[in-house]
């Protein structure tokens, strides 16, 4: 003897639902996201060229008016000098950085060492430079000097500098008897030797170091802060990699559920001898699945597309009660493209058909309506089944699939999104969901 339809989906309802979890668990990241390598935190080349221009900047306007206060001669034929030396304390900045810039990656004291091994040499080439080009800036200055005085300077072939002193400057000098007319000649200063010249070029060469380790220290600053700014992204990568796992998982908890029930609906079909209907609704849990799966699992969809895959589903449970499942959809065209977790209302409408339609003799109206109230997104999901059953008023109908809508929303919008259901004063049940205005998820 066949058994009714009621009867046989009544069986399947029995049995105990466990579902499985996918392997893709929350906290865990996609295998793009684990094979991509994380980018290495560097300072940008144009930020590295600017602090080494400013700094030398900053030199030459400070030498600059140190020299205009201390009233050096030639401050026009000065400044161009001058320009020459921040040139070359640019370039050998520069070649600094490129080597700094491979210990990126190493402990900080390394990369101080580093710094002061590298900052002399580098200093060196700025102090010969400033050596070179302001040698004979140096000597007209002092034969100027000299003249003012009343002295020759001059120097030898061997670079003695000698200093021609007229008689008129030598007549109360006791001891020297000079001829009328005539000048004696000083030896002022003797010739460098090849220590004298290293002496000085190491005294310039000295505060150009510390001028190099200055900037390095403010390179390092710089790194510092990309690494941190790096260290940021990397963990908000990983933070979006987990919540998009999540949503992910939560997702994919609700196919099994709703498979197992929509199986329980087609095993009945076949039981009860309704092979036609049986392949009706195979065509239509085909139509829902090739649906259902298209896009990202963890992403959001229009509120349209979901509406629409709502009535799908209740198209399939039509033909489980055909004389009992009524329908009504209210979705205001302004609110259509408005971005919802896809699947978000499939355990409501499951929760309305099991415990509202399955379990009343008399026809029960699933409803679905959007609205927007205080800037947010208000979805209802309603039966007006005649009273809640045994089982809904144990638990307020909070299940699997309430639980797993909590969760989506608390995991996709955090505090900005609410749930809440309840029974309604005139019978039936309603869940209610509040979710930001999103047009773009």
């Amino acid at each position: 003897m066949a058994m009714s339809l009621d009867e046989a989906s009544a069986r399947f309802d029995e049995v105990p639902v466990q579902v499985v979890s996918h392997p893709l668990t929350a906290g865990s990241m996609t295998t793009e996201e684990v094979q991509a390598p994380d980018a290495r935190a560097t300072v940008p080349l144009r930020l590295v060229v600017a602090s080494v221009v400013a700094l030398w900047l900053a030199y030459f306007l400070l030498t600059t008016a140190r020299a205009a206060i201390q009233d050096f001669g030639m401050q026009d034929e000065m400044l161009w000098r001058r320009g020459v030396v921040v040139l070359v304390g640019i370039a050998m900045t520069m070649v600094v950085w490129l080597i700094l810039r491979l210990f990126d990656e190493k402990p900080l004291w390394l990369k101080i060492a580093v710094a002061l091994l590298i900052a002399l040499p580098a200093a060196i080439p700025i102090a010969q430079a400033n050596q070179w080009i302001f040698e004979s800036v140096q000597q007209k200055e002092e034969t100027r000097i000299a003249r003012e005085q009343g002295f020759v300077l001059r120097r030898d072939e061997t670079g003695n500098i000698l200093v021609d002193i007229p008689v008129d400057k030598l007549r109360n000098l006791q001891g020297m008897t000079v001829k009328p007319g005539t000048s004696a000649t000083v030896l002022f200063q003797p010739a460098p030797k090849t220590i004298d010249h290293w002496r000085m070029i190491v005294d310039v060469a000295l505060g150009r170091y510390f001028l190099i380790l200055a900037w390095a220290s403010l390179y390092f600053a710089m790194l510092a802060g990309a690494q941190a700014r790096e260290a940021q992204r990397r963990e908000e990568r990983f933070r979006t990699a987990a919540k998009a796992a999540e949503l992910r998982s939560l997702r994919y908890q609700v196919n099994p559920h709703f498979l197992f029930n929509a199986l329980n609906s087609l095993s009945a079909l076949v039981m009860t001898g309704r092979p036609d209907k049986a392949e009706q609704m195979i065509q239509s849990l085909s139509r829902f699945y090739r649906h259902s799966l298209a896009g990202d699992m963890s992403a959001d969809v229009d509120l349209a597309d979901e509406f629409d895959l709502q009535r799908e589903y209740l198209e399939i449970e039509k033909v489980r009660f055909p004389d009992r499942l009524k329908t009504r959809y209210d979705l205001p065209a302004a609110l259509s493209g408005y971005r919802v977790p896809g699947m978000i209302l499939q355990p409501l409408v499951e929760n309305s058909v099991k415990y509202g339609v399955s379990a009343s003799a008399s026809p029960v109206t699933v409803s679905l309506e959007a609205r927007e109230e205080y800037g947010r997104l208000v979805v209802t999901v309603t039966d007006d089944a005649p009273a809640p059953t045994k089982a809904k008023a144990q638990d307020g109908g909070f299940g699997i699939g309430l639980a797993n809508v909590r969760d989506r929303l608390a995991a996709r919008f955090g505090d900005a999104a609410s749930v809440a259901w309840g029974a309604r004063d005139g019978g039936g049940f309603e869940t209610e969901l509040r979710i930001p205005m999103v047009r773009h998820g």
